[in-house]
């Protein structure tokens, strides 16, 4: 392993990586493979009466990221009423919980009222048809609910969405015992690995060398589902789980397209953790599962010395150069190949519970 080189040329806003789970196509990979789950269930048609027409899990995947801004085009008056009654609703698609943690507890250190576990909570109980004060704060229409609902299935499984990195000035991974700890002097929050720099360049190598370039490297930009990016030496450790992962993930299966992933993966019947019960507790048992992949997600990762940056907007603030292994693509690109699957299978199983 080598240390990563940190370059001033990164200097955007960090926080906007935070709500991007899986990028585009991880995101409607996870709805197709519910789609096809769901094929002939009374569920499948109760999704279908809330969705318009020409609508599918897969199509509406990326709704809640859509929200954020106009680069998946002009914002429906749907989108514009959502967003002003949801001034939070970026909070809703993580949890900050140290990675070291094995489970999820309501007031952890990194939880919050509006963090995904709790907002998928309110998602199901909406659907289930409860709508009182205490079941639906946000108040949320069904329609929303099911569209909150499909991309939250998919956030929850990215790793770095459930287990974050708290860390010194030295690069040590470190276990807040309280909230007040992380005063950003002595102990940080890595924003979900947003801080956590690798050297890019260095990756593309060696992704090269270890991972054989597939149909989906022959994909249009265009299609791709991703905005256009200045090319860049440095890449937060966050996005890289969000969007680079998912690349690999294409190129090792083999596939072009969400809806190829989805039918190459079911054809394979992969052995998926499921849960019983009332489907609203559902959430912890997810939040738990992406916990244990997100210390496999930072095994063998460290941090060098904190140095700063400035973003666009003038801020200055804490990023360490990460040190990952030289095979790390590989490994990681099967945890994540894993995660997709999980999302798709368990977002296909709660909307059978909710309406069986």
């Amino acid at each position: 392993m080598n240390k990563l080189v940190v370059s001033a040329a990164l200097c955007g806003v960090f926080a906007s990586f935070n709500a991007h789970a899986w990028g585009n196509d991880g995101h409607r990979a996870v709805g197709a493979i519910a789609d096809q789950l769901l094929q002939g269930s009374a569920a499948e048609q109760r999704v279908k009466a809330l969705l318009l027409p020409g609508e599918s899990l897969e199509k509406i995947a990326t709704w809640a990221d859509c929200v954020k801004g106009s680069y998946c085009g002009p914002q429906t008056d749907e989108m514009q009423s959502y967003v002003a009654a949801n001034p939070k609703h970026s909070e809703y698609h993580y949890t900050d919980l140290p990675f070291q943690y094995s489970h999820y507890h309501d007031h952890d250190v990194g939880s919050a009222d509006n963090d995904i576990v709790q907002t998928l909570k309110q998602c199901i109980q909406v659907l289930q048809g409860k709508d009182d004060a205490t079941s639906n704060p946000h108040r949320f229409t069904p329609r929303q609910a099911l569209l909150i609902l499909t991309h939250l299935a998919g956030d929850i499984t990215q790793p770095l969405h459930v287990g974050a990195a708290y860390v010194d000035q030295r690069g040590t991974f470190v276990v807040p015992q309280t909230a007040a700890q992380v005063d950003a002097v002595n102990l940080f929050d890595a924003r979900g690995g947003n801080n956590l720099l690798l050297d890019d360049v260095k990756l593309s190598t060696l992704s090269a060398q270890l991972i054989e370039a597939g149909p989906a490297d022959d994909k249009p930009a265009a299609t791709s589902g991703q905005p256009a990016r200045a090319p860049q030496t440095t890449r937060p450790f966050h996005s890289y789980w969000d969007t680079t992962v998912v690349n690999y993930v294409f190129r090792r299966t083999g596939v072009r397209t969400p809806q190829q992933f989805a039918q190459k993966v079911i054809a394979g019947q992969p052995q998926v953790a499921s849960q019983s019960g009332d489907p609203v507790q559902w959430p912890y048992a997810w939040a738990d599962q992406a916990l244990a992949v997100s210390k496999q997600a930072h095994d063998g990762v460290t941090a060098g010395a904190l140095s700063r940056q400035t973003s666009k907007s003038g801020e200055s603030y804490a990023v360490w150069a990460l040190t990952v292994p030289d095979n790390y693509p590989v490994p990681s690109s099967t945890l994540a190949k894993t995660q997709l699957i999980q999302g798709g299978y368990q977002l296909a199983a709660v909307l059978k519970a909710i309406w069986p």
